[in-house]
């Protein structure tokens, strides 16, 4: 016999089953044996406990009288009490935004300061050698210049003569 079953058994002892309910389980305890052994043990429980405890009617709906217990349990429980707030709570709820505003603000100052002296664009120097001299090309890209540096033998010629007034008249 299942739990269910045993309840509707208990239900029915105790009145509290509709009729076709009732029905049912009067015409299943005349076919089982179980079910009319246990019904009889909780008729027999029944009386013995009837004795011992005088009945006591209510003179409110059962739903009425519980709905009047509930209220009365919830107003006489003692109201949550207010969270205290730790004055570390308060100061990490001010510090934690202010602190990452200011992370934030230093970074863009570095960023900044790198991103403006990485204006400057490296300065390219070619020096080529050819049969004649050297030639040297400088470029610089922030200031939109290229400058070409010629060397000729001539002028190392006359780096080398003793003095400018031996120089050949044209």
């Amino acid at each position: 016999m299942t739990q269910e079953q045993q309840l509707k058994l208990q239900a029915f002892v105790d009145g509290e089953l509709p009729e076709s309910d009732a029905r049912e389980i009067a015409a299943w305890t005349a076919r089982d044996r179980e079910a009319t052994a246990l019904l009889g043990e909780l008729r027999h429980t029944r009386q013995a406990l009837k004795g011992f405890e005088p009945a006591r009617l209510v003179p409110e709906s059962r739903e009425f009288y519980w709905s009047k217990i509930k209220r009365e349990i919830e107003r006489s429980a003692p109201a949550p009490a207010p969270a205290k707030v730790s004055p570390f709570r308060v100061l990490r709820r001010i510090l934690v935004p202010i602190g990452a505003v200011a992370a934030l603000a230093i970074i863009g100052i570095f960023t900044v300061r790198q991103l403006g002296s990485g204006n400057v664009h490296p300065v390219q120097v070619n020096a080529v050698l050819a049969d004649a001299g050297a030639a040297y090309t400088y470029r610089d890209d922030a200031q939109s210049m290229t400058v070409v540096w010629l060397s000729y033998p001539a002028e190392k010629k006359l780096a080398q003569s003793p003095s400018a007034d031996t120089l050949p008249a044209k």
